[in-house]
């Protein structure tokens, strides 16, 4: 009795249900379904992923430390029932709204990601909070002068703010990533270019 270890579910598998909801509702292939939800599965095999774990993923993703707060941003966008956990197809729905689509659906999924206080515009300090969530995933140390995320994020919200209202709308931040080479390197960090229109 002492010895025995709590059972782990096994993998549950997708219904053609299942499949063909998230085919419409992804665009991935049904290869592509089952090659995340494979994966998904051996990173969570309870069937739940929670902030610790996505956090572990992201960094076994990156390879880098400072994950913290870029984590706290995608899992806030992420548990969309907000019950503290995110199962398969909503992670899938997630990762589809960022790979897949429009470059202005993805750059949306961003400007969701990046505003948190609900109000659909994004100020001075959720923009420093990214800055900083962002810097510290890509090790970057050079914080100082212009380069300091308060500073950034003023500067940022200057050059796009079309309506003068110190912070930004959903068209004028994408507008800002889609025109602004290197407000998009910053903003967008997983878009590789405009050209090809693809992400890392």
């Amino acid at each position: 009795m002492g010895n025995k270890h709590p059972k782990i579910p096994k993998e549950k598998p997708l219904t053609r249900k299942d499949i063909d909801d998230l085919k419409v509702s992804t665009k991935f292939s049904e290869a592509e379904i089952q090659q995340w939800h494979k994966g998904f599965f051996q990173d969570c095999p309870n069937g739940k992923l929670d902030r610790g774990a996505l956090k572990h993923i992201y960094k076994s993703y990156y390879g880098r430390h400072g994950a913290e707060l870029f984590c706290k941003y995608m899992f806030a966008l992420f548990d969309m029932k907000d019950d503290g956990e995110i199962d398969f197809k909503q992670f899938l729905i997630a990762v589809s709204s960022r790979s897949q689509g429009s470059l202005d659906n993805r750059l949306g999924f961003l400007f969701d990601m990046y505003e948190t206080s609900g109000d659909r515009q994004i100020d001075s300090k959720e923009l420093e909070n990214l800055i900083t969530a962002i810097y510290d995933l890509v090790d970057c140390t050079d914080r100082k002068g212009k380069n300091h995320p308060k500073e950034r994020a003023k500067d940022i919200i200057s050059q796009l703010d079309r309506n003068k209202d110190n912070k930004l709308n959903r068209e004028e931040f994408i507008a800002g990533c889609e025109n602004d080479s290197i407000i998009w390197q910053l903003l967008a960090p997983h878009f590789k270019n405009r050209e090809n229109d693809s992400i890392k």
